[in-house]
């Protein structure tokens, strides 16, 4: 398979797989929504392992722009989604005592 081919699979697979993404997201309750970021975190650090490995391994300056932005965007993601889930558990921690200082 060619160069061109390769890419235009790859490209076709991203978009398909951008299409679902959004289609499934949108369907989830609100209430859903951290939760199920904070379980794809292993996920999304499976993924960008893939990302770097195959950043690694290529020859076509054209799949290497691609796969550093998708290597970008899922390092993104993987931050934003402990960023999250670590201020979702916060909500839940018990309430710190205020210590009132004396002025003067």
């Amino acid at each position: 398979m060619g160069e061109v081919e390769q890419f235009l699979a790859q490209l076709a697979v991203f978009v398909v797989a951008a299409f679902l993404g959004w289609e499934l997201i949108s369907r989830v309750p609100n209430l859903l929504h951290t939760p199920l970021m904070s379980a794809t975190n292993a996920i999304h650090g499976v993924i960008l392992v893939g990302g770097m490995i195959t950043l690694s391994e290529s020859t076509n300056p054209a799949i290497t722009a691609v796969g550093f932005v998708a290597v970008l965007f899922g390092a993104l993601n993987v931050v934003g989604g402990f960023w999250v889930t670590n201020r979702m558990l916060g909500m839940f921690a018990p309430p710190r005592r205020r210590v009132k200082r004396r002025k003067g």
